[in-house]
């Protein structure tokens, strides 16, 4: 759908307009709208997750939820905002998900499935560390952290994504704080 000297692409300009032609029916400019999101949601999801392949599970999941979820957006916040929230409760939901799966033992003669490499570069040194760190903490304490420290949400606005406490929060992230600098000395 290319014109001389046109290109959806190129003209989907701001970010405001992209959502407003998405959900005007002009779905081709979706993965315009991933190309320019994927690298955030994925790092998010990385984060809370600690595991590369459900990272990339639940980045696809995210993205399956814009594009079902897209007319629903009301630009009452930028959509960065928006996809952001959508993202964490993704990760969240599949938290809870998991907790109520059953665990599944695999056999002993099955081989381990090699980590698939990272899309971000290893950097030597401490970013490393923190990174390995992080994704070492029980599943509780690093969402928390990642929700407050990384992401900057508040006590209040933590407590109501996951259904806890404020009180909750603030104790996780201790937790979770105090765990990093056991983890990094």
């Amino acid at each position: 759908m290319e014109a001389v000297g046109y290109s959806l692409v190129e003209d989907a300009g701001s970010e405001t307009d992209l959502v407003r032609r998405l959900q005007g029916g002009e779905m081709a400019l979706f993965e315009e709208l991933y190309r320019r999101h994927a690298a955030r949601v994925y790092a998010i999801c990385l984060r809370m997750s600690g595991d590369v392949s459900r990272a990339r599970d639940l980045t696809q999941e995210t993205f399956l939820r814009v594009w079902e979820r897209i007319g629903s957006f009301r630009g009452e916040s930028m959509f960065s905002t928006w996809l952001h929230r959508l993202t964490v409760n993704v990760v969240l939901g599949d938290h809870r998900a998991e907790t109520r799966r059953p665990l599944f033992v695999a056999p002993e003669d099955s081989t381990p499935a090699a980590e698939p490499a990272s899309p971000f570069p290893r950097k030597p040194g401490l970013r490393r560390d923190l990174e390995r760190a992080i994704a070492a903490l029980p599943a509780e304490a690093r969402n928390i952290f990642v929700l407050h420290d990384i992401e900057g949400y508040r006590h209040e606005e933590i407590a109501e994504m996951t259904g806890k406490s404020a009180g909750t929060s603030k104790s996780q992230l201790h937790r979770a704080r105090r765990l990093l600098r056991e983890a990094l000395r």
